[in-house]
């Protein structure tokens, strides 16, 4: 699951007039989401719940305030609800080494993370390596298990501690700890010691099943928006990102956060959650983002993005669940988001402004491979211009090219990783993004090595 920034830009501005419907009336059709939901809570009881839409582009089925939706990474703040219930209990301990609970840790680089630094981000493992694609077969009850011993493998990008960045490695760990030391399943551990207590009827855990209730995740393509072949979640998507809840759910779910009393976790440990958690995470509690008197956390899974934002002063909430995923510039959802959020809660808020940087980065990667083919068709038909070229000079304007082309290749193929997403994982949030930078990877390269077989083709030998 990809970190996606949400609630942080709702900051300027004054609060926004115009009711959360009306709203929704216009902002949805320009994000092309087929569908949303959401709930609202105030003064710690849930004021109002709202749906919209489809559960899949082609389907009457109508999205209800009921309807699952993947939740994406605000999965984290209940696996980190689930470990601060085993920390109340005596089981574990926030200060102890992650390698005194799961072995495959021992002697390993990262031994040392405490679980306190993994359910803060400040373990030292990276972005990049918590979007890595993972190889390992799906399906099985250990899949977990199996992931874990794979990272315990892997050597941390920053000594634990003293750096923060979000990483989903973090919480795939936490969700093995929690299964080692209840000795259950994560998701059955959840299943009885939080979404039943909570009342949570219409969730559950990805379990690699397929889930016709759920609400279709749509990715973005060229515009438009794609359905997703199946409703299905990896297993090892479950401590992370795999919490499957309907909005009316998460309502249940942010009263309770909001309570300030002890229930399914105490008061104060619930309010432990809700503050930073170390000098070195001072944005970031235990599965929250910390942002002034307000924390939040946003989700981004393929054809999904979320954001649950909470008050705690004021014990007020809101959930935004979208079937749609955003795409480069066009059909976005970060505003239809961020523009609920504003209007349930009273926050300033004012747009996410132009978009036309975005638009024409995507509308040039787009048309690029066309240019390229272009000039292809082109060296081909002048290849007597091509064959002529002779001196330093021709030697530079055959081979240059080739050097640059195969230079651009390597950024496009490579950006991707500088924002810690691995473009193969880039291709499963927005195919048509990662067609576009393969694309023109490719075409660019091709274009260039055509000009040179043109060129040392059909020559007189004498003029080779």
């Amino acid at each position: 699951m990809l970190l996606a920034l949400g609630v942080g830009t709702v900051s300027h501005a004054a609060v926004p007039d115009g009711s959360i419907e009306d709203f929704i009336d216009h902002e949805l059709p320009v994000s092309g989401a087929p569908g949303l939901a959401y709930a609202v809570v105030r003064d710690g009881a849930i004021e109002s719940f709202g749906a919209r839409g489809v559960m899949r582009i082609g389907s009457d089925e109508e999205v209800t305030p009921d309807t699952p939706f993947l939740t994406g990474s605000i999965s984290k703040s209940v696996t980190a609800l689930a470990v601060m219930q085993l920390v109340e209990a005596g089981r574990v301990d926030l200060d102890a080494e992650v390698s005194s609970y799961l072995d495959v840790f021992s002697r390993r680089p990262a031994g040392s993370i405490t679980i306190r630094e993994l359910l803060s981000h400040t373990s030292g493992y990276s972005t990049l390596q918590g979007n890595a694609p993972h190889r390992e077969r799906a399906g099985d009850r250990d899949e977990i298990a199996r992931r874990v011993a794979r990272v315990a493998e892997l050597t941390p990008a920053y000594a634990p501690g003293v750096h923060w960045e979000y990483s989903n490695v973090n919480y795939l760990i936490l969700g093995r700890l929690i299964e080692v030391v209840s000795g259950q399943d994560f998701e059955a551990y959840l299943e009885r010691n939080i979404l039943e207590p909570a009342g949570m009827q219409h969730s559950f855990v990805a379990d690699g099943e397929v889930h016709e209730a759920m609400a279709t995740g749509h990715r973005p393509w060229f515009g438009a928006k794609r359905p997703l072949a199946q409703s299905k979640i990896d297993r090892s998507a479950g401590p992370q990102g795999g919490l499957v809840a309907s909005a009316s759910d998460l309502a249940l779910y942010m009263r309770i956060m909001l309570s300030g009393e002890d229930d399914i976790l105490s008061a104060d440990g619930k309010a432990m959650m809700m503050r930073p958690a170390s000098d070195a995470s001072p944005f970031y509690g235990f599965g929250w983002f910390v942002d002034g008197g307000r924390v939040w956390h946003s989700g981004a899974s393929p054809g999904v993005e979320t954001l649950m934002t909470l008050v705690p002063s004021a014990r007020e909430g809101v959930v935004v669940l979208v079937n749609a995923g955003s795409g480069t510039g066009f059909g976005e959802s970060t505003q239809l988001r961020n523009g609920i959020t504003a209007r349930a809660i009273g926050l300033e808020y004012d747009g996410e402004g132009s978009r036309w940087s975005q638009r024409a980065l995507f509308l040039a990667l787009t048309l690029t491979p066309i240019a390229f083919l272009l000039c292809t068709a082109w060296a081909w038909r002048d290849r007597a211009t091509i064959r002529s070229k002779s001196g330093a000079f021709g030697l530079f304007s055959l081979w240059f090219p080739l050097l640059t082309t195969l230079a651009g290749a390597w950024i496009i193929v490579e950006m991707p990783r500088l924002f810690g997403v691995p473009i193969s994982t880039l291709r499963r949030f927005q195919p048509d993004f990662g067609l576009v930078l393969i694309a023109t990877a490719v075409t660019g390269v091709l274009w260039a090595v055509l000009r040179l077989v043109v060129a040392y083709t059909g020559r007189p030998r004498a003029a080779l």
